[in-house]
């Protein structure tokens, strides 16, 4: 099999240590290492625009510069003086900064298109926080955009910002919103608890006409904030309602509850979780049919269900509080990262959801980050600074949860995948079997030099699959610190199918 070299299927990796950032070639690496697609640049932050077209990187604090990523190379660069925070817009159109405010009279946050470097729109603002930054929100196709402001939420066009808000949704009280992203035809308000009047969220069609009739509402009590969550495809919304206090003292971090509306009116309730406690990550499959949930007290159950909040699949027990759902569909990885009880290191279960069986765990040390590739072949851990000052670095995965790369740092910023569609790639089995083939070659390669009618008793161990080895000795963390050591982090792999834990 011939290994895809166009840009828009290659999986490629950004890099951000003190020296700045670098790109990676993504797997399969030859000989078992990356080569650098891109050297260092020195700089303080990098954001990917969600499409995976265009790079922003904030060189200091008064220049931004934007990469092209097909062939990374620097389209744009904009003096912004005193610019404290940027944003790339999802489809990399648009560049928004925030510098420091002085005056009222001063519009401190600016759009600039970056086709030409122009500013297409400026507005003052007062402050920065997460939910008025960025401060215009577009959907993941571009087609919406829009601001929070005092009791609504405000429209523009977003092929001609010239025009200024085209129209508005009011909502008395609105503290927080979320467009739905593919497509962008809905938006999801949050209205805190006031004057004894109970929390809410309400949903709202972006079409001008309709635009002032909710077309779903959902009303908590208890609600300190929440979560919203949209499917691709807009038609359902996962809403986890967290209160600061649980009155059942049975949890100290407060008490969460997960909600479903779905935007045809079909459905408003609760989902029906069967287990008590609290609902540590809720994630959409791609195709956004299906949702999981990981919830309760630990050990923490783990659900996937259809649209209709029938479940589909339990996928037992453990001590986990996050699900990374592999952008194809076909493979989940629960993880637990943090001191969850009865395991101090990140604990990562492989399954396979189209088959319905777990293929393999692992565990990563101190991991902080985690994803899948665009692809869906690998899953790749980092341990990074400044959450992490010691053991920084990146391991890469296979789908079944076998370490395929692991490479330490000093110190390390930042490592993530360069997004793409998951649609640029063929079906994940097929790749794997593409690439089983794949290693069976080189091992036949390998073996040329023995004599004709000669067999290897054992088979060559390849750069990428080295052989297990045995458990090292004790080294204290000075001892870690002053080399970087290569070494296979265990796992166990099922060959037969597994057995689910009983509900």
């Amino acid at each position: 099999m011939e290994v895809a070299n166009h840009p828009s299927k290659s999986l490629d990796i950004l890099i951000r240590d003190p020296e700045g950032f670098s790109i990676w070639n993504g797997p399969p690496f030859v000989n078992g290492q990356p080569s650098i697609k891109h050297d260092k640049v020195l700089c303080t932050s990098t954001k990917f625009s969600e499409d995976g077209s265009k790079l922003s990187v904030m060189r200091s604090d008064s220049l931004i510069s934007i990469y092209d990523c097909i062939d990374f190379k620097e389209i744009r660069s904009l003096q912004v003086p005193n610019v404290l925070a940027s944003s790339i817009s999802p489809c990399g159109t648009y560049l928004q900064t925030f510098q420091r405010p002085i005056s009222p009279q001063d519009k401190n946050m600016i759009v600039w298109k970056i086709d030409t470097g122009e500013s297409v729109y400026q507005i003052f603002q007062k402050n920065m926080t997460k939910a008025t930054w960025p401060s215009i929100y577009f959907s993941s196709d571009e087609a919406v955009a829009s601001r929070l402001a005092t009791n609504e939420v405000q429209f523009f066009d977003p092929a001609d910002f010239s025009k200024g808000i085209i129209h508005r949704v009011r909502v008395p009280g609105i503290a927080a919103y979320e467009l739905s992203r593919t497509p962008g035809s809905y938006l999801a308000a949050f209205v805190p608890e006031s004057k004894g009047m109970p929390a809410n969220v309400q949903v709202f069609t972006c079409a001008k006409e309709v635009q002032n009739q909710p077309v779903a509402r959902r009303s908590f009590f208890r609600c300190s904030s929440v979560q919203l969550n949209w499917n691709r495809g807009s038609s359902g919304l996962l809403v986890v309602v967290q209160s600061d206090v649980d009155k059942t003292n049975q949890s100290y971090y407060g008490e969460s509850k997960l909600s479903y509306l779905t935007t045809d009116g079909t459905h408003e309730g609760l989902v029906p979780l069967r287990a008590e406690g609290p609902v540590h990550d809720v994630q959409w499959s791609y195709s956004g049919n299906e949702f999981a949930v990981v919830y309760g007290f630990m050990p923490a159950m783990a659900t996937i269900f259809d649209k209709k909040c029938n479940p589909l699949l339990e996928l037992g027990k453990g001590p986990y509080n996050t699900i990374r759902w592999n952008p194809k569909g076909k493979f989940l990885c629960l993880a637990g990262f943090g001191n969850l009880p009865g395991d101090m290191v990140c604990s990562f279960s492989f399954w396979d959801y189209s088959e319905k069986k777990r293929l393999g765990t692992t565990k990563a040390e101190l991991s902080v980050t985690s994803e899948w590739s665009p692809d869906g072949r690998f899953f790749m851990t980092a341990t990074t600074a400044p959450r992490l000052q010691v053991d920084n670095g990146v391991k890469i995965f296979h789908h079944n949860g076998s370490l395929y790369f692991k490479r330490m740092f000093d110190k390390l910023f930042q490592a993530d995948w360069k997004p793409e569609s998951p649609d640029n790639f063929g079906d994940v089995a097929e790749t794997l079997k593409a690439l089983d083939s794949l290693k069976m070659e080189d091992t036949t390669k390998q073996g040329q030099g023995s004599k004709p009618g000669q067999t290897s008793s054992r088979p060559a161990a390849s750069a990428a699959n080295p052989p297990v080895q045995k458990p090292a000795a004790y080294r204290p963390p000075h001892a870690k610190a002053a080399a970087a050591i290569q070494a296979e982090v265990p796992f166990v792999y099922f060959g037969k199918k597994y057995n689910l834990l009983p509900c």
